[in-house]
């Protein structure tokens, strides 16, 4: 592994403490006001898989608890819930400043054949036809560079991401469908093990998801007084897969309300079509009323 994943694999690392007790740490690089989503997502479930042998992932569900304080480490404590015959549980906990930030359970299975069927990978531009979106922001910004823009175009992108049509999150400009495509792929070399590409997988998955169901309504999360995280986040593994790979991340927003938005997204190998990921999340979005003047 070389580059940008290789940090990004060694900084979701974790340091085993106890028997079912690990300490992580959030990358150096990031200079967010809290933790991403993504991050603690995978390594939770790095944590889990730490307690799980000869067993791969096939679904995993999590809360959002609190905002993760990226400037110290966090704790996450693995319940053994269940080792049965073809199944393992497990039940992740993530801590900081003694409190619960966020849980996770996910369950896991021995290999097994059955009846299979999927849903077709529906049409899109292919990859090599796309924009990055990091190359998009960076010309954006070469004719109106927004300060706030500086520090994330020079940020190391582990994830390599093109979105069909553009990003919208820069700028608002009118309500779009609450529909969008995305390609992704991890930008260098992953390891061989399934487990690894599941853990980057979900990591990357929670990187627009949440957009999709803010794109109706012409706001963004540069629009001031919007209020926007994700509530929580549900993964179910398919197939194996290599997320070296270019993958089609379809999304869709079915239903907004009660100041939540609701999204689905399906994830689509390129190479042959084949469905290998399914994702759920719903997340706060608000318009916060200005504070009377004292």
């Amino acid at each position: 592994m070389t580059g940008e994943t290789q940090t990004l694999v060694e900084t979701l690392g974790l340091e085993r403490l106890e028997v079912n007790l690990f300490r992580g740490t959030t990358p150096d690089a990031e200079q967010r006001q809290r933790i991403y989503g993504g991050q603690v997502i995978a390594q939770s479930l790095l944590a889990a898989y730490e307690t799980v042998e000869d067993r791969v992932c096939h679904s995993l569900h999590c809360y959002f608890i609190r905002p993760g304080d990226p400037s110290i480490p966090i704790i996450f404590e693995v319940d053994r819930s269940r080792d049965g015959g073809s199944f393992t549980t497990r039940r992740v906990i993530a801590v900081q400043h003694g409190q619960q930030i966020f849980n996770l359970a996910a369950s896991f299975q021995i290999d097994e054949q059955g009846y299979e069927h999927q849903s077709d990978m529906p049409d899109a531009p292919p990859p090599d036809e796309v924009e990055g979106d990091a190359e998009r922001r960076r010309r954006m910004a070469a004719l109106t560079p927004p300060e706030e823009e500086e520090d994330w175009i020079d940020r190391h992108q582990p994830i390599e991401m093109k979105t069909v049509g553009g990003r919208f999150d820069v700028v608002a400009y009118e309500p779009l469908q609450p529909i969008q495509q995305v390609w992704f792929r991890a930008r260098d070399p992953l390891p061989s093990d399934q487990h690894m590409h599941q853990v980057i997988m979900a990591y990357a998955s929670d990187m627009s998801l949440l957009g999709t169901s803010i794109r109706p309504h012409g706001v963004s999360w540069r629009t001031p007084g919007f209020q926007a995280a994700s509530l929580d986040h549900a993964m179910w593994f398919h197939r194996p897969t290599n997320f070296n790979e270019w993958h089609l991340y379809q999304q869709e927003s079915p239903s907004a309300a009660g100041g939540r938005g609701f999204n689905l997204g399906s994830i689509y190998r390129a190479s042959d079509g084949v469905l290998v990921a399914s994702c759920a999340q719903e997340g706060l979005m608000r318009m916060r009323k200005p504070r009377p003047k004292a």
